[in-house]
């Protein structure tokens, strides 16, 4: 059975914190950070990951204890991933995961759990979890690894959708053009055109 460090008790919390609890290697303010949402029902493990997660201070984290609660937060909060056990009451990390994204939320969502069974594994990233981790070993290097993937996740997210605007800034112009015009890659290959109408 895992262990984790004795948490100080002025650090301890109720189901949901977002801004008022600040870790002692938080650097910065929440608003000049990436905001963490991480569910778990393990109060302890919230209390152990949201120090490692915040002491490079790039990132403010956000815990619940309860993933309901955690979809009431998603409602009028802004988080840039989510964190989230897959055993939990009411709803799994997976069940949490189908409703995020039957919202049409595409937010990089991480499985964080201790159940390692393959169909788990499968079940996660086919409803769209960017990263599945097993929990276990030194609390150190698991959570230096969460940290590289909610990293990676929200990254390869930013760059999506700097893609998608660029891409429809470009169909914009090309729209507005009044002749017929299209656009190519570097490999020569159309990747956009416009439609005009002529009237006869």
């Amino acid at each position: 059975m895992q262990t984790y460090q004795k948490i100080p008790d002025e650090i301890r919390h109720p189901s949901c914190i977002s801004k008022n609890i600040s870790s002692p290697y938080q650097a910065g303010t929440p608003q000049a950070t990436k905001q963490i949402l991480y569910v778990d029902d393990e109060e302890i493990l919230l209390e152990v990951g949201k120090l490692f997660i915040e002491r490079s201070g790039a990132y403010h984290v956000t815990t619940c204890n309860n993933p309901l609660k955690a979809l009431e937060l998603l409602t009028y909060n802004s988080f840039d991933a989510i964190v989230s056990d897959y055993e939990m009451p009411d709803m799994n990390g997976i069940q949490l995961l189908k409703q995020v994204r039957r919202t049409g939320n595409q937010i990089p969502f991480i499985i964080f759990t201790g159940r390692g069974r393959e169909k788990v594994v499968i079940a996660a990233l086919n409803e769209g979890a960017d990263f599945y981790i097993q929990k276990g070993g030194e609390n150190r290097s698991q959570f230096a690894e969460l940290v590289h993937k909610i990293t990676v996740s929200i990254e390869r997210r930013e760059v999506l959708l700097a893609l998608q605007e660029s891409e429809k800034k470009l169909s914009n112009i090309l729209a507005a053009l009044p002749y017929a015009t299209f656009a190519i890659d570097a490999e020569h290959r159309v990747i956009a055109w416009n439609t005009i109408h002529i009237s006869i």
